[in-house]
């Protein structure tokens, strides 16, 4: 009997073994992919990459839309180069098709809104936020930018970010660098955005 019982033991622990190992592909499969290092619009230095972290950045999501993607199911990835180019994607799966679409709308709004926002808390910033228009990609992406700049330090500084959709996924891409809107890889960080939310499933 203790013979019989240690092998059924041993074929219900095999069995879980191997339910495990066909589970588990299939469940990295699930999770969103993200943006590669040369993914990201041309530098005139390499890009890098961070692994995959879970949850928010440090200052909770990213410039302009802080705070406003829950830390919940969401991981990020950021990038940068040499020089003082770099960049972050957030991505997060909502519990719903119709969450994930409120979430693109609250942060649409931030994005639209954020220049004058910073302008308010930072008396003596300048800070123009502008949308790019809609792109053909899945449920769609958005793009915005915003130009900052800081005459009493001599310092502007120029933001792009993109939020798009695919089915209970958001993606949110910020690329950013010292200069001017003109300065800006508008037409590759379109590209860029509907790459990443190509790549979401």
């Amino acid at each position: 009997m203790n013979r019989l019982r240690t092998a059924l033991a041993t074929a219900a622990a095999a069995a879980l073994g191997l339910a495990a190992l066909a589970t588990a592909p299939a469940q990295a499969a699930a999770q969103p992919a993200f943006l590669a290092a040369s993914q990201m619009p041309p530098s005139s230095t390499p890009w890098t990459a961070t692994q995959v972290f879970t949850g928010v950045p440090e200052n909770g999501g990213v410039l302009c839309a802080p705070y406003k993607i829950p830390a919940q199911n969401t991981r990020y990835r950021e990038f940068s180069t040499e020089l003082d180019t770099n960049g972050v994607q957030v991505t997060t799966v909502a519990r719903t098709e119709a969450d994930a679409v409120k979430l693109v709308d609250t942060l649409r709004g931030a994005l639209a809104g954020c220049g004058p926002l910073l302008e308010q808390q930072n008396p003596g910033l300048q800070a123009v936020s502008a949308s790019h228009g809609k792109l053909a990609v899945e449920e769609g992406a958005w793009v915005y930018s915003l130009d900052t700049a800081d005459p009493q330090i001599g310092i502007s500084d120029i933001h792009l970010f993109s939020v798009g959709r695919d089915g209970r996924t958001v993606t949110l891409v910020r690329w950013g660098q010292m200069g001017d809107l003109e300065d800006a890889p508008l037409t590759a960080f379109r590209t860029t955005t509907k790459t990443a939310v190509n790549k979401l499933h």
